[in-house]
């Protein structure tokens, strides 16, 4: 087992887009709205993984490395006509952008690492889905664990294709931040765009969506709402974050991320406006059947036809999986797929279970203040304990 790594051998990133889309959404949205506020995010080992000896200072080489990556002027580009709902101010704001590796902290102690983000929400905001795949990356390197074939990937991944194809339904790739490396990445949406017709929709990796002529997919995650909270309170959280979100976006990128603080409480305060201005919801958590029910249910009491809207799922999902949903949810509700891991680290290892949360937010003209997410999976429960408790209180959330 090779536990030392040449620092030329490093993971590197070729590409500022080498990251979800929806972080770029997000940070259009903070820059409009939120440009003086300051968040903090932490590293969570879900998984317990133990990492090797020097780990801390190749993932250091990595993000030290980030900060010479530009938007390209074929990237902009690519951004103004996929993307005419991003303001061109923001796009030349993104030509200037770069990372600032002082605002990464990491610390090995033993084979427990801690990383910490912290700085201008608009800034920080880009972090984390590019650390995430890093750490991937840099675990199997330095472990130096041997995948299956390059020829291997392709065919795992084209047999997964072609049996989504006969469930009827369109996919898209979600997997950036958990992948095994840059390079299985690539075969992957190279192998779905070449199989995929008519199913293979899109990627919500930026970079590989322009490289592959694809659309790229998303629109906010969990930390859109969880600042949101620390601003205007647990009650208002959902209702703030989907109004600044129509207010920046006027109707694009309609898909409302639903369990943040538990989907029952969402759809509480999914009121009729937003149930008709917004084109669907995302499952990230909890039983998808129920999920689907509950939706159902609740567009049918607001008279709106469930079938004119779309429910995308995304939580872990795998063939055996998508196809359960699939059936359940054909001629009710439409639907389309996220798939993340299962497509970008299916290579005979044990894939991370790694996540990067959004722990504290400073608005401007506020104070630190912890911030959590109640997804509709106790063990998805990110934040403080009492900070936990308060919102289940304020909620009259009941496990």
């Amino acid at each position: 087992m090779n536990l030392s790594l040449n620092m030329q051998e490093f993971a590197r990133l070729t590409s500022l887009l080498d990251n979800d889309f929806y972080k770029f959404t997000m940070q259009h949205g903070v820059i409009r709205l939120f440009p003086k506020s300051k968040v903090k995010y932490q590293f969570i080992n879900r998984g317990k993984h133990q990492f090797p000896p020097g780990f801390a200072a190749s993932l250091q080489a990595s993000v030290s490395h980030m900060a010479g990556l530009r938007l390209t002027l074929a990237e902009k580009a690519f951004l103004s006509v996929t993307c005419p709902y991003l303001d061109p101010s923001y796009l030349d704001f993104l030509q200037g952008y770069q990372y600032n590796p002082d605002e990464v902290l990491i610390e090995q102690k033993d084979d427990d690492v801690t990383i910490t983000i912290e700085g201008y929400w608009y800034r920080a905001i880009l972090w984390e889905v590019p650390l995430l795949c890093l750490v991937s990356e840099t675990y199997y390197k330095l472990l130096g664990q041997e995948r299956t074939t390059d020829e291997e990937i392709v065919n795992i991944t084209a047999e997964k294709i072609e049996k989504y194809k006969t469930l009827g339904i369109t996919i898209a790739e979600f997997g950036t931040r958990r992948r095994h490396s840059y390079h299985v990445h690539k075969l992957v949406v190279e192998t779905l765009r070449r199989f995929g017709e008519g199913t293979f929709v899109g990627s919500s990796n930026v970079h590989f969506a322009m490289t592959n002529s694809l659309k790229p997919i998303g629109t906010h995650a969990h930390e859109w709402f969880m600042y949101h909270a620390a601003r205007y309170g647990f009650k208002m959280a959902n209702s703030m974050a989907l109004e600044n979100w129509v207010a920046v976006y006027r109707g694009d990128l309609g898909i409302a991320l639903a369990d943040t603080y538990t989907s029952t409480v969402f759809y509480e305060q999914f009121d009729k406006m937003f149930t008709k201005l917004f084109d669907g919801v995302r499952h990230d958590s909890g039983d998808p059947l129920f999920f689907a029910e509950q939706t159902i249910e609740h567009y049918k009491q607001m008279g709106i036809n469930p079938l004119s809207k779309t429910i995308v799922f995304s939580d872990a999902l795998n063939y055996d999986k998508v196809a359960r949903i699939a059936d359940y949810c054909r001629g009710k509700i439409g639907m389309s797929f996220g798939i993340g891991t299962n497509l970008t680290n299916d290579v005979g290892l044990k894939p991370m279970n790694i996540v990067i949360k959004m722990v504290e937010a400073l608005p401007e003209g506020g104070r630190w203040t912890p911030v959590v997410k109640l997804s509709d999976e106790t063990g998805k429960y990110t934040g403080e304990p009492a900070m936990i408790d308060l919102a289940k209180q304020v909620l009259n959330i009941r496990e």
